[in-house]
């Protein structure tokens, strides 16, 4: 009988540079599968080293955990993932666009602010906290 390779949490956290408590947390949303020893201590296959890599990989390029699940149940399913991996990027680049064209327009909008208050540099009355700020029409 072969003996298969076992690997306990704190030598994965090790060789992933991954908390011991995010493993448990990966664990508990079901992006990593362990078994458990008489002992109680959890146990995990070698393939959990790259399957944590993976993770780490897919959360550098901006994929939320939910995304990483839905990509690794499509790998499980025995697919290859690539074309969603390929729709939850384009979803993503498509998001910080508009992202920064609200912060565009915002920029815009705040620069406008500061050259006309650099003109008429309003003066406080009695009781004012900025008169700049309160200048504003609510809802600016």
């Amino acid at each position: 009988m072969v003996a298969v390779a076992r690997l306990k949490i704190g030598e994965v956290s090790k060789q992933t540079d991954v908390a011991v408590g995010a493993l448990r947390y990966y664990e508990d949303l079901g992006l990593l599968k362990s078994k458990r020893g008489d002992n109680g201590y959890r146990y995990y296959s070698p393939e959990a080293i790259k399957q944590v890599q993976f993770i780490k990989k897919a959360q550098s390029l901006g994929f939320s955990l939910d995304d990483i699940s839905e990509v690794l149940n499509v790998h499980q399913q025995g697919d290859v993932p690539c074309e969603l991996v390929q729709s939850i990027l384009q979803e993503k680049i498509e998001k910080l666009e508009a992202q920064i064209q609200e912060m565009t327009v915002f920029k815009d909008g705040l620069e406008q602010y500061r050259d006309s208050w650099a003109a008429s540099k309003p003066h406080p009355k009695p009781g004012d906290i900025c008169p700049l700020i309160e200048t504003l029409p609510l809802g600016a």
